[in-house]
């Protein structure tokens, strides 16, 4: 049903990301599905011990599934308590503001993707993201949209990325030349470069924190490189990196997607700490070069969200491994940690309106299309 008017209305945006860092992005903008009227406001909102441990031991088994015969009962165990424990930090954040739930138009509730598997020649992809929208609607008594991702996957497309369209926004209002593209540093990384007309291209570059951290922790050293400490000290196998740098993935034109454990630790099996940390680090940022190359025009800066931004050493090796300027999305007045958040509420307020969410330059569906459900 298409919204008749279109004003901009408040949204609400959620995200979980692959990394499991235990936190619920949560963001809140007034939007048409356009242009961004207001940045609203942003929090993380910690999951219990519990639901993380939860969404741990879920994902372990999703890829045991691997989308073969029945789902792990651990889904709907996950499902619900993931959705009960978003709802209430959507409720939360909207209170903190000064709203209240009767304000917000739509809540765009990404869920948690437990497995995503694109799609391949003679074989459709495949993905599989926890969350209720039912449910959600249900205990919050506004419109949700969710399900993002399945609409494109059976229209052949790659189901991810999905933040161009909210990328192409934010460059709408900071730079429409062509000359800068937006680099997402999640679990994966993905690119977004926009020519300041029609053409929007945007793909998943390779890893990004997802090895890394998992290296961390398998060394018993936390869960990340905390400001890239480790990679500093250590020193890059040029020969390795050169190596991996071969992978298939990366020479392939878009459109093109990954899962979080298409790239793993094993990249880096038998170094020390700080040898595996600057490898991973240098392979991410090399990765993302080789995708600049792959795009129409070559931008000049990359304006980069995610948490990633974070980690110094992987900055640095952008600008000298993917030649190219890195500034954090903070330099354009952005909120680097929300942008995933606040994409979803925007993509929240374009399923409301019937515009469409994903692009044949973006996911590879065969024209632009409509996707995500709507509860409500």
């Amino acid at each position: 049903m298409i919204a008749k008017s279109d004003q901009p209305i408040w949204a609400v945006g959620l995200m979980t990301g692959t990394v499991l860092d235990g936190n619920i992005d949560v963001a809140l903008i007034k939007t048409d599905g356009e242009r961004i009227a207001d940045f609203g406001t942003y929090t993380l909102a910690p999951y219990p011990r519990s639901i993380r441990t939860l969404l741990e031991e879920t994902l372990d088994q999703a890829r045991v599934w691997n989308f073969t015969g029945p789902e792990p009962a651990i889904f709907r165990e996950a499902e619900e308590a993931l959705t009960r424990a978003q709802s209430a930090a959507v409720k939360d954040l909207v209170e903190s503001y000064g709203l209240k739930m009767a304000d917000i138009g739509v809540v765009g509730f990404h869920g948690q993707t437990v497995l995503h598997r694109a799609p391949q020649v003679g074989r459709p992809g495949q993905t599989r993201q926890l969350g209720d929208g039912e449910l959600m609607h249900a205990i919050l008594d506004t419109k949700i949209a969710y399900d993002f991702r399945s609409a494109d996957m059976r229209a052949g497309g790659q189901g991810a990325p999905l933040s161009a369209a909210y990328h192409a926004a934010l460059l709408r209002d900071a730079d429409a030349s062509g000359d800068t593209a937006v680099l997402n540093l999640g679990g994966v990384a993905n690119v977004t470069w926009w020519d300041g007309k029609d053409d929007v291209v945007a793909f998943d570059t390779g890893p990004a924190n997802a090895p890394l951290n998992d290296f961390i922790k398998s060394k018993g050293l936390g869960e990340m490189d905390r400001d890239g400490a480790l990679a500093r000290a250590g020193t890059v196998d040029e020969a390795r990196l050169a190596t991996l740098l071969q992978h298939p993935y990366l020479a392939k034109p878009y459109p093109k997607s990954l899962d979080r454990f298409d790239f793993g630790a094993a990249m880096a099996d038998g170094m020390s700490a700080e040898d595996g940390a600057a490898l991973l680090t240098a392979f991410t940022a090399a990765a993302v070069g080789k995708a600049l190359d792959l795009l129409p025009h070559r931008p000049k800066r990359l304006v980069v969200s995610g948490g990633g931004r974070h980690n110094p050493t992987i900055m640095a090796m952008l600008a000298s491994r993917a030649g190219i300027e890195a500034v954090p999305a903070e330099a354009l007045g952005w909120k680097g940690d929300a942008v995933e958040a606040e994409c979803f509420a925007f993509l929240a307020v374009r399923v409301l309106r019937g515009l469409p969410i994903s692009f044949p330059t973006t996911t590879g569906v065969p024209q632009p299309m409509r996707g995500g459900r709507l509860a409500g």
